[in-house]
């Protein structure tokens, strides 16, 4: 009876069709929320709180495919604002008569809906990590195959002093992995919620619990959660962490779009993506899809962050509009970092590095990229303010007479005994990189 779920990702293919998209779909959710009923029934079962006939049939009815999403929908407007109501009120009909009374013994909705979230966040961030290690392995790759290729290293825009591309792709690697550890403690730290109408449990105690965490924990071993220490209706730690986790890693994958689309440019073309899109206009261009999409949800998700931690200041034992606000951008944001992870594996695993233009690139500023190395190697031969105020005036010569500044230095007399060949070489000028890149791949 599941209706096909209208949310196809049309305005969104950064999401759509990724594992993320179909693990946080309506159907996802409702299947989550009927793990979470089926197996507070079976904990209570397991504690002798309710007959193992009434865990079976409950588990037997809890599935996805046996229920309207479309009429949950429309009812939980009409309803008590969420979809938790009308689902028990199907569920229990289609556990029957005799076991009905078992579905929902003792929660709130917020219960449910709190632990169903947790099972599909658990679920996609298992997928979400399964393509961070793709791109850190693709990274990892692209390090050591480039550990020594020199390019420009560009601050506030403009060359500053060489680098290599090796660096520069471990850093990205370090920032995904930064990203995969704190993603991997957000997932294995996801509590179950179990709390009652008011959080503290008392429903519970009627129906002849009498070691209320022993429940807690028999639920949440049922799904694979952690059991929480308390109720959090309005202790909104763990949704928090999610959100930090999540922006942290569209940023960190966003770093990585951010300088492809920059290295891309016609202009520069220093990398490309493997598989450029088309333009509807302009049959020329190989635009930078990935990176393109990666850069939108990375500017999306501090927004979406923003909104879940607005929802910490929450009233009461249970608020009126903190805990609603908190469920399509917890879901919007696992679509949109799933999708840009998806994205990056496939932009990593492609990416094409262009090595002889960026050599070509290091002398674009006719030596003065070095000048730095040169500065600290001329202090020595003709003092500190001499060789100063020589590459100054050397440096303003290389742009009025479009002359090298190695060619300008052969031919100062006081130099004329200094082997200028290395120090003009901006190739033999990366400094640790070599080493750092080497240090950054030993990180597992």
């Amino acid at each position: 009876m599941t209706s096909p779920d209208p949310d196809t990702g049309l305005l969104a293919p950064g999401w759509a069709g990724s594992p993320a998209a179909s693990a946080t779909a309506d159907a996802a959710y409702l299947q989550a929320l009927l793990d979470a009923e089926a197996a507070l029934t079976r904990a209570q079962a397991a504690l002798g709180l309710a007959p193992p006939e009434a865990a079976t049939a409950v588990t037997e009815a809890a599935d996805a495919d046996r229920f309207d999403l479309r009429s949950l929908a429309e009812r939980a407007r009409g309803g008590g604002g969420n979809p938790v109501i009308p689902l028990v009120a199907d569920l229990t009909e289609a556990v029957g008569e005799a076991y009905g009374p078992y579905v929902h013994r003792g929660a709130t909705s917020q219960d449910i809906l709190d632990t169903a979230t947790m099972l599909v966040t658990a679920r996609t961030l298992g997928l979400l990590l399964a393509d961070l290690d793709r791109v850190q392995r693709a990274l990892a790759r692209l390090a050591a195959e480039h550990r020594d290729t020199a390019m420009p290293g560009r601050t506030l825009t403009q060359h500053a002093v060489p680098t290599t591309f090796g660096l520069k792709a471990a850093g990205w690697r370090s920032l995904v992995l930064d990203a995969r550890d704190r993603v991997a403690a957000v997932r294995d730290s996801l509590p179950a919620q179990l709390g009652g109408a008011a959080g503290t449990l008392a429903a519970f105690t009627v129906y002849g619990t009498e070691d209320t965490q022993a429940l807690t924990e028999a639920f949440a071993a049922e799904l694979g959660l952690q059991a929480p220490l308390l109720p959090w209706h309005t202790l909104r730690t763990p949704i928090a962490d999610l959100a930090g986790c999540l922006a942290f890693t569209a940023g960190a994958l966003g770093k990585i779009a951010a300088d492809v689309l920059v290295l891309g440019r016609t202009e520069i073309a220093e990398v490309a993506e493997g598989g450029g899109g088309g333009s509807s206009a302009m049959p020329h261009k190989a635009n930078p899809v990935r990176s393109t999409l990666i850069a939108a949800a990375a500017r999306r998700t501090p927004q979406l962050a923003a909104t879940l931690y607005g929802s910490l200041a929450a009233e009461d034992e249970r608020p009126a509009g903190a805990w609603h606000a908190e469920w399509e951008p917890v879901r919007d944001l696992l679509r949109l970092v799933g999708g840009a992870a998806r994205d990056a594996a496939e932009l990593t695993e492609g990416l094409r590095v262009h090595a002889d233009t960026m050599r070509e690139h290091l002398d674009l500023t006719r030596g003065l990229i070095v000048s730095e190395r040169l500065s600290a190697e001329l202090a020595p031969v003709l003092g500190r303010a001499r060789a100063k105020a020589l590459l100054t005036e050397l440096a303003e010569r290389t742009y009025t007479e479009g002359v090298s500044l190695g060619e300008l230095l052969a031919r100062e007399p006081e130099l004329k005994d200094i082997d200028l060949d290395e120090p003009t070489d901006p190739a033999r000028y990366t400094g640790s990189a070599g080493a750092l890149t080497d240090r950054a791949l030993e990180r597992p």
